[in-house]
Protein backbone atom coordinates (compact mmCIF):
# COMPACT_ATOMS: atom_id res chain seq x y z
CA UNK A 1 0.00 0.00 0.00
CA UNK A 2 1.29 3.42 -0.86
CA UNK A 3 2.15 5.97 1.79
CA UNK A 4 -0.95 8.08 2.62
CA UNK A 5 -0.89 11.65 1.37
CA UNK A 6 -1.04 14.52 3.83
CA UNK A 7 -4.72 15.09 3.11
CA UNK A 8 -5.45 11.39 3.79
CA UNK A 9 -3.96 11.77 7.24
CA UNK A 10 -5.56 15.08 8.03
CA UNK A 11 -8.93 16.58 7.17
CA UNK A 12 -8.85 20.39 7.35
CA UNK A 13 -12.61 20.44 7.74
CA UNK A 14 -12.70 18.02 10.71
CA UNK A 15 -14.71 19.81 13.40
CA UNK A 16 -12.68 18.06 16.14
CA UNK A 17 -9.40 19.48 14.86
CA UNK A 18 -7.99 22.01 17.28
CA UNK A 19 -6.02 25.13 16.62
CA UNK A 20 -3.07 23.73 18.59
CA UNK A 21 -2.89 20.67 16.34
CA UNK A 22 -2.90 22.81 13.21
CA UNK A 23 -0.14 25.05 14.53
CA UNK A 24 1.95 22.06 15.61
CA UNK A 25 1.73 20.47 12.18
CA UNK A 26 2.57 23.75 10.40
CA UNK A 27 5.49 24.38 12.79
CA UNK A 28 7.02 20.91 12.49
CA UNK A 29 6.80 20.76 8.73
CA UNK A 30 9.92 21.74 6.80
CA UNK A 31 8.70 24.28 4.18
CA UNK A 32 11.57 23.32 1.89
CA UNK A 33 10.34 19.72 1.79
CA UNK A 34 6.61 20.40 1.73
CA UNK A 35 6.41 20.68 -2.03
CA UNK A 36 8.18 18.08 -4.16
CA UNK A 37 9.78 19.56 -7.26
CA UNK A 38 10.84 16.84 -9.69
CA UNK A 39 12.21 16.92 -13.23
CA UNK A 40 15.77 17.22 -14.50
CA UNK A 41 15.52 18.91 -17.88
CA UNK A 42 17.34 22.24 -18.16
CA UNK A 43 16.03 23.43 -21.49
CA UNK A 44 16.77 27.14 -21.79
CA UNK A 45 14.55 29.39 -23.78
CA UNK A 46 14.33 32.98 -24.96
CA UNK A 47 11.07 32.63 -26.81
CA UNK A 48 8.63 35.51 -26.85
CA UNK A 49 5.56 35.91 -24.68
CA UNK A 50 2.48 33.78 -25.32
CA UNK A 51 -0.36 35.03 -27.42
CA UNK A 52 -3.34 36.35 -25.51
CA UNK A 53 -5.09 39.43 -24.19
CA UNK A 54 -2.44 42.10 -23.70
CA UNK A 55 -2.69 45.34 -21.79
CA UNK A 56 -4.82 48.02 -23.47
CA UNK A 57 -3.51 51.09 -25.26
CA UNK A 58 -4.96 54.58 -25.46
CA UNK A 59 -8.31 54.80 -27.27
CA UNK A 60 -8.02 55.43 -31.01
CA UNK A 61 -11.03 57.74 -31.00
CA UNK A 62 -9.84 61.24 -29.93
CA UNK A 63 -13.14 62.01 -28.20
CA UNK A 64 -13.09 58.79 -26.21
CA UNK A 65 -9.47 59.39 -25.28
CA UNK A 66 -10.32 62.91 -24.13
CA UNK A 67 -13.20 61.61 -22.01
CA UNK A 68 -11.01 58.89 -20.48
CA UNK A 69 -8.31 61.43 -19.64
CA UNK A 70 -10.95 63.57 -17.92
CA UNK A 71 -11.97 60.61 -15.76
CA UNK A 72 -8.33 59.84 -14.97
CA UNK A 73 -7.76 63.46 -13.99
CA UNK A 74 -10.78 63.48 -11.67
CA UNK A 75 -9.65 60.25 -10.03
CA UNK A 76 -6.09 61.56 -9.69
CA UNK A 77 -7.45 64.54 -7.76
CA UNK A 78 -8.45 62.21 -4.93
CA UNK A 79 -6.27 60.61 -2.28
CA UNK A 80 -3.75 58.35 -3.96
CA UNK A 81 -3.31 54.69 -3.18
CA UNK A 82 -0.46 55.37 -0.77
CA UNK A 83 -2.40 57.83 1.40
CA UNK A 84 -4.74 55.81 3.54
CA UNK A 85 -7.17 56.34 6.38
CA UNK A 86 -7.73 52.78 7.61
CA UNK A 87 -11.49 52.42 7.50
CA UNK A 88 -14.14 50.78 5.32
CA UNK A 89 -16.74 53.35 6.43
CA UNK A 90 -16.60 55.36 3.21
CA UNK A 91 -16.73 52.43 0.81
CA UNK A 92 -19.50 50.84 2.91
CA UNK A 93 -21.49 54.07 2.64
CA UNK A 94 -20.99 54.08 -1.13
CA UNK A 95 -22.12 50.45 -1.39
CA UNK A 96 -25.20 51.33 0.65
CA UNK A 97 -26.34 54.14 -1.65
CA UNK A 98 -25.58 51.99 -4.71
CA UNK A 99 -27.83 49.21 -3.38
CA UNK A 100 -25.08 46.80 -2.25
CA UNK A 101 -23.93 45.69 -5.74
CA UNK A 102 -21.10 43.60 -4.26
CA UNK A 103 -23.69 41.14 -2.92
CA UNK A 104 -25.14 40.40 -6.35
CA UNK A 105 -22.56 37.69 -7.14
CA UNK A 106 -20.24 35.26 -5.32
CA UNK A 107 -16.59 36.21 -5.07
CA UNK A 108 -13.06 34.98 -4.49
CA UNK A 109 -10.96 37.41 -2.46
CA UNK A 110 -7.15 37.44 -2.74
CA UNK A 111 -4.61 38.91 -0.32
CA UNK A 112 -0.91 38.34 0.34
CA UNK A 113 2.29 40.21 -0.45
CA UNK A 114 3.49 38.76 -3.75
CA UNK A 115 1.77 36.93 -6.59
CA UNK A 116 -1.75 38.30 -6.13
CA UNK A 117 -2.30 39.59 -9.67
CA UNK A 118 -0.84 36.54 -11.39
CA UNK A 119 -2.94 34.27 -9.18
CA UNK A 120 -6.04 36.35 -9.90
CA UNK A 121 -5.42 36.02 -13.64
CA UNK A 122 -5.09 32.25 -13.31
CA UNK A 123 -8.29 31.98 -11.28
CA UNK A 124 -10.07 34.12 -13.85
CA UNK A 125 -8.83 31.90 -16.70
CA UNK A 126 -9.97 28.74 -14.95
CA UNK A 127 -13.44 30.08 -14.15
CA UNK A 128 -13.84 31.38 -17.70
CA UNK A 129 -12.84 28.00 -19.12
CA UNK A 130 -15.73 26.50 -17.16
CA UNK A 131 -18.12 28.91 -18.89
CA UNK A 132 -18.58 31.35 -16.03
CA UNK A 133 -18.78 35.08 -16.65
CA UNK A 134 -16.04 36.68 -14.62
CA UNK A 135 -15.19 40.08 -13.25
CA UNK A 136 -11.61 40.67 -12.11
CA UNK A 137 -10.41 43.62 -10.05
CA UNK A 138 -6.64 43.99 -9.60
CA UNK A 139 -4.09 46.70 -8.89
CA UNK A 140 -1.93 48.49 -9.75
CA UNK A 141 -2.10 48.69 -13.52
CA UNK A 142 0.86 48.25 -15.86
CA UNK A 143 -0.06 50.75 -18.59
CA UNK A 144 -3.74 51.68 -18.55
CA UNK A 145 -6.11 52.30 -15.67
CA UNK A 146 -8.74 50.26 -17.52
CA UNK A 147 -6.68 47.10 -16.83
CA UNK A 148 -7.85 47.16 -13.24
CA UNK A 149 -11.39 46.12 -14.08
CA UNK A 150 -11.77 43.13 -16.39
CA UNK A 151 -14.93 41.48 -17.69
CA UNK A 152 -14.85 37.99 -19.20
CA UNK A 153 -11.06 37.98 -19.19
CA UNK A 154 -10.55 41.29 -20.99
CA UNK A 155 -9.91 44.77 -19.61
CA UNK A 156 -13.01 46.95 -19.57
CA UNK A 157 -13.11 48.95 -22.81
CA UNK A 158 -12.61 52.70 -22.43
CA UNK A 159 -16.21 53.61 -23.29
CA UNK A 160 -17.57 51.27 -20.66
CA UNK A 161 -14.99 52.43 -18.11
CA UNK A 162 -16.08 56.03 -18.63
CA UNK A 163 -19.72 55.01 -18.36
CA UNK A 164 -19.04 53.09 -15.13
CA UNK A 165 -17.48 56.19 -13.62
CA UNK A 166 -20.28 58.49 -14.74
CA UNK A 167 -22.88 56.06 -13.39
CA UNK A 168 -21.56 56.18 -9.83
CA UNK A 169 -20.22 59.75 -9.80
CA UNK A 170 -23.41 61.33 -8.30
CA UNK A 171 -23.39 58.74 -5.51
CA UNK A 172 -19.69 59.28 -4.88
CA UNK A 173 -20.31 63.00 -4.48
CA UNK A 174 -23.19 62.26 -2.12
CA UNK A 175 -20.95 60.12 0.10
CA UNK A 176 -18.14 62.68 -0.10
CA UNK A 177 -20.48 65.29 1.34
CA UNK A 178 -21.36 63.05 4.29
CA UNK A 179 -17.89 61.80 5.28
CA UNK A 180 -14.99 63.52 7.09
CA UNK A 181 -12.76 62.58 4.13
CA UNK A 182 -13.64 62.21 0.47
CA UNK A 183 -13.55 58.77 -1.09
CA UNK A 184 -10.05 57.92 -2.27
CA UNK A 185 -8.87 57.03 -5.77
CA UNK A 186 -8.87 53.33 -4.87
CA UNK A 187 -12.25 53.46 -3.15
CA UNK A 188 -13.93 55.02 -6.18
CA UNK A 189 -12.36 52.43 -8.49
CA UNK A 190 -13.53 49.68 -6.17
CA UNK A 191 -17.05 51.08 -6.28
CA UNK A 192 -16.88 51.21 -10.07
CA UNK A 193 -15.75 47.58 -10.25
CA UNK A 194 -18.41 46.24 -7.91
CA UNK A 195 -21.16 48.18 -9.67
CA UNK A 196 -19.95 47.12 -13.12
CA UNK A 197 -19.83 43.47 -12.06
CA UNK A 198 -23.44 43.69 -10.89
CA UNK A 199 -24.57 45.47 -14.06
CA UNK A 200 -22.91 42.97 -16.43
CA UNK A 201 -23.86 40.71 -14.54
CA UNK A 202 -20.96 38.40 -13.71
CA UNK A 203 -21.23 34.89 -12.32
CA UNK A 204 -18.25 35.37 -10.03
CA UNK A 205 -15.88 38.21 -9.08
CA UNK A 206 -12.15 37.70 -8.56
CA UNK A 207 -10.98 40.51 -6.30
CA UNK A 208 -7.44 41.43 -5.28
CA UNK A 209 -6.98 43.58 -2.19
CA UNK A 210 -5.21 46.88 -2.61
CA UNK A 211 -3.29 46.68 0.66
CA UNK A 212 -3.67 44.57 3.77
CA UNK A 213 -7.15 43.19 4.18
CA UNK A 214 -9.13 44.21 7.25
CA UNK A 215 -9.61 47.84 6.26
CA UNK A 216 -8.94 47.51 2.54
CA UNK A 217 -11.69 49.04 0.40
CA UNK A 218 -12.34 45.69 -1.27
CA UNK A 219 -13.26 44.12 2.07
CA UNK A 220 -16.98 44.87 1.85
CA UNK A 221 -17.54 41.58 0.03
CA UNK A 222 -18.35 38.30 1.77
CA UNK A 223 -16.19 35.98 -0.28
CA UNK A 224 -16.81 32.26 0.03
CA UNK A 225 -13.16 31.63 -0.86
CA UNK A 226 -10.29 33.63 0.65
CA UNK A 227 -6.87 33.22 -0.96
CA UNK A 228 -3.65 34.18 0.82
CA UNK A 229 -0.55 34.28 -1.40
CA UNK A 230 2.92 34.33 0.22
CA UNK A 231 3.33 36.98 2.91
CA UNK A 232 6.58 38.89 3.25
CA UNK A 233 7.67 42.26 4.62
CA UNK A 234 6.23 45.11 2.57
CA UNK A 235 4.24 48.25 3.44
CA UNK A 236 5.63 47.80 6.95
CA UNK A 237 4.80 51.39 7.89
CA UNK A 238 1.10 50.58 7.46
CA UNK A 239 0.75 46.85 8.05
CA UNK A 240 3.36 46.10 10.70
CA UNK A 241 7.01 45.12 10.68
CA UNK A 242 6.68 41.38 11.37
CA UNK A 243 5.11 38.57 9.36
CA UNK A 244 2.63 37.98 12.15
CA UNK A 245 1.50 41.61 12.27
CA UNK A 246 1.08 41.75 8.50
CA UNK A 247 -0.81 38.46 8.55
CA UNK A 248 -3.12 39.88 11.20
CA UNK A 249 -4.21 42.62 8.80
CA UNK A 250 -4.49 40.31 5.82
CA UNK A 251 -6.50 37.73 7.79
CA UNK A 252 -9.31 40.28 7.85
CA UNK A 253 -10.61 38.99 4.51
CA UNK A 254 -11.43 35.57 6.01
CA UNK A 255 -15.18 35.51 6.53
CA UNK A 256 -17.46 33.28 8.58
CA UNK A 257 -17.64 29.76 7.15
CA UNK A 258 -15.37 30.55 4.18
CA UNK A 259 -12.71 28.31 2.66
CA UNK A 260 -9.15 29.61 3.02
CA UNK A 261 -6.56 28.67 0.39
CA UNK A 262 -3.24 29.25 2.10
CA UNK A 263 0.00 29.40 0.11
CA UNK A 264 3.32 28.52 1.75
CA UNK A 265 3.86 31.03 4.58
CA UNK A 266 6.37 31.91 7.27
CA UNK A 267 5.34 29.91 10.35
CA UNK A 268 4.32 32.96 12.41
CA UNK A 269 2.14 34.23 9.56
CA UNK A 270 0.54 30.78 9.14
CA UNK A 271 -0.25 30.65 12.85
CA UNK A 272 -2.14 33.94 12.66
CA UNK A 273 -4.08 32.83 9.59
CA UNK A 274 -4.99 29.47 11.10
CA UNK A 275 -6.12 31.05 14.35
CA UNK A 276 -8.37 33.45 12.46
CA UNK A 277 -9.82 30.54 10.47
CA UNK A 278 -10.68 28.70 13.68
CA UNK A 279 -12.34 31.82 15.11
CA UNK A 280 -14.70 32.16 12.14
CA UNK A 281 -15.20 28.43 11.52
CA UNK A 282 -13.45 28.59 8.15
CA UNK A 283 -12.04 25.53 6.37
CA UNK A 284 -8.33 25.71 5.55
CA UNK A 285 -6.42 24.12 2.67
CA UNK A 286 -2.65 24.53 2.89
CA UNK A 287 -0.08 24.36 0.13
CA UNK A 288 2.16 21.37 0.70
CA UNK A 289 -0.55 19.61 2.69
CA UNK A 290 -3.93 19.57 0.97
CA UNK A 291 -2.62 20.81 -2.38
CA UNK A 292 0.62 21.78 -4.07
CA UNK A 293 3.12 21.36 -6.89
CA UNK A 294 4.02 17.70 -7.46
CA UNK A 295 6.53 18.29 -10.26
CA UNK A 296 7.63 20.92 -12.70
CA UNK A 297 9.88 20.91 -15.75
CA UNK A 298 11.24 23.79 -17.77
CA UNK A 299 9.59 23.86 -21.19
CA UNK A 300 9.81 26.07 -24.25
CA UNK A 301 7.88 29.23 -23.41
CA UNK A 302 7.11 28.29 -19.82
CA UNK A 303 6.90 25.15 -17.71
CA UNK A 304 5.12 21.81 -17.57
CA UNK A 305 3.46 21.05 -14.25
CA UNK A 306 1.81 18.29 -12.32
CA UNK A 307 -0.41 19.91 -9.72
CA UNK A 308 -2.09 18.29 -6.79
CA UNK A 309 -5.46 19.87 -6.15
CA UNK A 310 -8.11 19.29 -3.53
CA UNK A 311 -9.69 16.66 -5.75
CA UNK A 312 -6.66 14.84 -7.12
CA UNK A 313 -3.70 15.25 -9.45
CA UNK A 314 -3.65 17.22 -12.69
CA UNK A 315 -0.84 16.10 -14.97
CA UNK A 316 0.83 17.72 -17.99
CA UNK A 317 -0.43 21.23 -17.31
CA UNK A 318 1.47 23.74 -19.45
CA UNK A 319 1.88 27.18 -17.90
CA UNK A 320 3.31 29.83 -20.25
CA UNK A 321 4.97 31.73 -17.40
CA UNK A 322 8.47 31.43 -15.96
CA UNK A 323 9.63 30.70 -12.44
CA UNK A 324 8.90 28.32 -9.58
CA UNK A 325 6.83 31.06 -7.94
CA UNK A 326 4.38 30.97 -10.85
CA UNK A 327 4.01 27.20 -10.47
CA UNK A 328 3.07 27.76 -6.84
CA UNK A 329 0.65 30.51 -7.87
CA UNK A 330 -0.92 28.00 -10.27
CA UNK A 331 -1.39 25.46 -7.47
CA UNK A 332 -3.06 28.11 -5.32
CA UNK A 333 -5.32 29.22 -8.16
CA UNK A 334 -6.38 25.66 -8.94
CA UNK A 335 -7.22 24.95 -5.29
CA UNK A 336 -9.20 28.20 -5.08
CA UNK A 337 -11.33 27.28 -8.09
CA UNK A 338 -11.84 23.75 -6.78
CA UNK A 339 -12.97 25.20 -3.46
CA UNK A 340 -15.32 27.58 -5.26
CA UNK A 341 -16.95 24.59 -6.98
CA UNK A 342 -17.10 22.67 -3.72
CA UNK A 343 -14.55 20.04 -4.70
CA UNK A 344 -12.83 18.49 -1.73
CA UNK A 345 -15.69 19.37 0.58
CA UNK A 346 -19.25 19.14 -0.76
CA UNK A 347 -18.43 16.86 -3.69
CA UNK A 348 -15.79 14.28 -4.63
CA UNK A 349 -13.87 14.13 -7.88
CA UNK A 350 -11.77 16.69 -9.69
CA UNK A 351 -12.15 19.33 -12.37
CA UNK A 352 -12.07 18.27 -16.02
CA UNK A 353 -8.39 17.94 -16.84
CA UNK A 354 -8.65 19.10 -20.45
CA UNK A 355 -10.45 22.27 -19.38
CA UNK A 356 -7.83 22.91 -16.70
CA UNK A 357 -5.04 22.45 -19.23
CA UNK A 358 -6.71 24.75 -21.72
CA UNK A 359 -7.21 27.43 -19.08
CA UNK A 360 -3.64 27.45 -17.80
CA UNK A 361 -2.22 27.41 -21.32
CA UNK A 362 -4.06 30.69 -22.01
CA UNK A 363 -2.71 32.59 -18.99
CA UNK A 364 -0.61 35.70 -19.43
CA UNK A 365 0.69 38.05 -16.77
CA UNK A 366 2.13 41.24 -18.31
CA UNK A 367 5.19 42.59 -16.58
CA UNK A 368 5.99 39.30 -14.84
CA UNK A 369 9.17 37.85 -16.40
CA UNK A 370 7.77 39.05 -19.71
CA UNK A 371 10.00 39.02 -22.79
CA UNK A 372 9.43 42.16 -24.86
CA UNK A 373 12.45 42.20 -27.17
CA UNK A 374 15.14 39.94 -28.56
CA UNK A 375 18.75 40.58 -29.67
CA UNK A 376 19.41 41.35 -26.92
CA UNK A 377 16.61 39.81 -24.92
CA UNK A 378 14.83 42.36 -22.72
CA UNK A 379 12.71 41.01 -19.87
CA UNK A 380 10.31 43.01 -17.70
CA UNK A 381 9.40 42.10 -14.15
CA UNK A 382 7.49 44.17 -11.63
CA UNK A 383 9.31 42.89 -8.53
CA UNK A 384 9.31 45.71 -5.98
CA UNK A 385 10.28 44.08 -2.67
CA UNK A 386 13.07 41.69 -1.62
CA UNK A 387 10.93 38.54 -1.63
CA UNK A 388 9.59 39.31 -5.09
CA UNK A 389 13.09 40.11 -6.33
CA UNK A 390 14.46 36.80 -5.05
CA UNK A 391 11.67 34.92 -6.86
CA UNK A 392 12.39 36.88 -10.04
CA UNK A 393 16.13 36.25 -9.81
CA UNK A 394 15.57 32.51 -9.34
CA UNK A 395 13.07 32.35 -12.20
CA UNK A 396 15.30 34.29 -14.54
CA UNK A 397 18.35 32.15 -13.76
CA UNK A 398 16.34 28.98 -14.28
CA UNK A 399 14.59 29.86 -17.54
CA UNK A 400 17.18 31.91 -19.43
CA UNK A 401 20.75 31.09 -20.40
CA UNK A 402 22.12 34.62 -20.13
CA UNK A 403 25.89 34.84 -20.18
CA UNK A 404 25.68 38.42 -18.93
CA UNK A 405 22.70 40.24 -17.43
CA UNK A 406 22.28 43.99 -17.15
CA UNK A 407 19.72 45.36 -14.70
CA UNK A 408 17.64 48.50 -15.14
CA UNK A 409 16.17 49.45 -11.77
CA UNK A 410 13.74 52.22 -10.91
CA UNK A 411 12.05 51.87 -7.52
CA UNK A 412 9.59 53.68 -5.27
CA UNK A 413 10.94 55.60 -2.32
CA UNK A 414 8.82 53.77 0.24
CA UNK A 415 10.30 50.34 -0.52
CA UNK A 416 13.19 48.33 0.93
CA UNK A 417 15.43 49.25 -2.00
CA UNK A 418 18.60 47.89 -0.42
CA UNK A 419 16.98 44.49 0.08
CA UNK A 420 15.68 44.62 -3.49
CA UNK A 421 19.12 45.39 -4.92
CA UNK A 422 20.81 42.76 -2.74
CA UNK A 423 18.46 40.12 -4.15
CA UNK A 424 19.56 41.00 -7.68
CA UNK A 425 23.28 41.50 -6.97
CA UNK A 426 24.31 37.88 -7.69
CA UNK A 427 22.74 37.88 -11.17
CA UNK A 428 23.47 41.43 -12.42
CA UNK A 429 26.83 42.02 -14.08
CA UNK A 430 26.05 45.74 -14.02
CA UNK A 431 23.04 47.83 -13.04
CA UNK A 432 21.67 51.01 -14.60
CA UNK A 433 19.83 53.08 -12.02
CA UNK A 434 16.93 55.22 -13.19
CA UNK A 435 13.55 56.53 -12.07
CA UNK A 436 10.02 56.49 -13.43
CA UNK A 437 7.66 59.44 -13.81
CA UNK A 438 5.66 58.74 -10.65
CA UNK A 439 5.76 61.15 -7.74
CA UNK A 440 6.57 58.12 -5.57
CA UNK A 441 9.72 57.33 -7.54
CA UNK A 442 12.97 57.31 -5.62
CA UNK A 443 15.43 59.90 -6.93
CA UNK A 444 17.92 58.21 -9.24
CA UNK A 445 20.96 59.64 -7.45
CA UNK A 446 19.61 58.57 -4.07
CA UNK A 447 18.92 55.06 -5.36
CA UNK A 448 22.36 54.98 -7.00
CA UNK A 449 24.01 55.71 -3.65
CA UNK A 450 22.35 52.59 -2.24
CA UNK A 451 23.29 50.61 -5.36
CA UNK A 452 26.96 51.55 -4.97
CA UNK A 453 26.86 50.09 -1.43
CA UNK A 454 25.56 46.82 -2.85
CA UNK A 455 27.32 46.52 -6.23
CA UNK A 456 30.36 48.74 -5.89
CA UNK A 457 31.01 51.87 -7.91
CA UNK A 458 32.31 50.10 -11.03
CA UNK A 459 29.08 48.15 -11.59
CA UNK A 460 26.66 51.08 -11.27
CA UNK A 461 25.62 53.54 -13.96
CA UNK A 462 23.05 56.32 -13.47
CA UNK A 463 20.60 57.45 -16.14
CA UNK A 464 17.71 59.45 -14.58
CA UNK A 465 15.62 59.23 -17.78
CA UNK A 466 14.17 55.78 -18.34
CA UNK A 467 14.64 55.91 -22.11
CA UNK A 468 18.32 56.70 -21.64
CA UNK A 469 18.61 53.91 -19.08
CA UNK A 470 17.13 51.37 -21.49
CA UNK A 471 19.47 52.47 -24.27
CA UNK A 472 22.46 52.30 -21.93
CA UNK A 473 21.55 48.81 -20.72
CA UNK A 474 21.02 47.48 -24.23
CA UNK A 475 24.37 48.97 -25.28
CA UNK A 476 26.10 47.28 -22.34
CA UNK A 477 24.49 43.97 -23.27
CA UNK A 478 25.66 44.28 -26.87
CA UNK A 479 29.10 45.75 -26.34
CA UNK A 480 31.22 42.62 -26.90
CA UNK A 481 30.75 39.66 -29.21
CA UNK A 482 31.48 37.22 -26.41
CA UNK A 483 28.33 38.45 -24.74
CA UNK A 484 26.01 37.35 -27.52
CA UNK A 485 23.86 35.68 -24.87
CA UNK A 486 23.47 38.85 -22.82
CA UNK A 487 20.14 40.16 -21.63
CA UNK A 488 18.48 43.05 -19.85
CA UNK A 489 16.06 42.92 -16.92
CA UNK A 490 13.92 45.99 -16.21
CA UNK A 491 12.51 45.90 -12.70
CA UNK A 492 11.90 47.65 -9.38
CA UNK A 493 8.34 48.91 -9.82
CA UNK A 494 5.15 48.22 -11.73
CA UNK A 495 5.30 51.82 -12.97
CA UNK A 496 8.87 51.43 -14.23
CA UNK A 497 7.88 48.25 -16.05
CA UNK A 498 4.78 49.85 -17.58
CA UNK A 499 6.71 52.85 -18.87
CA UNK A 500 9.47 50.64 -20.23
CA UNK A 501 6.84 48.53 -21.98
CA UNK A 502 5.57 51.59 -23.81
CA UNK A 503 9.06 52.83 -24.66
CA UNK A 504 9.93 49.45 -26.12
CA UNK A 505 6.83 49.52 -28.29
CA UNK A 506 5.05 46.71 -26.51
CA UNK A 507 1.27 47.18 -26.69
Amino acid sequence: MSEPRPSDRHDASDPDETFAEIVDEATQRDPDLAVIEAGSRTLRTRSGPPQGQDVPVRPADPEVDKALRAVEQELAGRWGETKLEPSVARIAALMDVLGEPQRAYPSIHITGTNGKTSTARMIEALLGAFDLRTGRYTSPHVQSITERISLDGAPMDPERFIEAYQDIKPYVEMVDAQQPYRLSFFEVLTGMAYAAFADTPVDVAVVEVGMGGSWDATNVIDASVAVVTPISLDHTDRLGDTHAEIAGEKAGIIKQGATVILAQQPVDAAQVMLKKAVEVDATVAREGMEFGVVSREIAVGGQLLTLRGLGGEYEEVFLPLYGAHQAHNAAVALAAVEAFFGIGAEQPGSLDIDTVRRAFASVISPGRLEVVRSSPTVVLDAAHNPAGARATADGLSEAFGFSRLIGVVGASGDKDVKGLLEAFEPIFAEVVITQNSSGRAMDADELAAVAVEVFGNDRVQVEPRLDDALEAAITLAEEEDEYAGAGVLVTGSVITVGEARLLLGRH
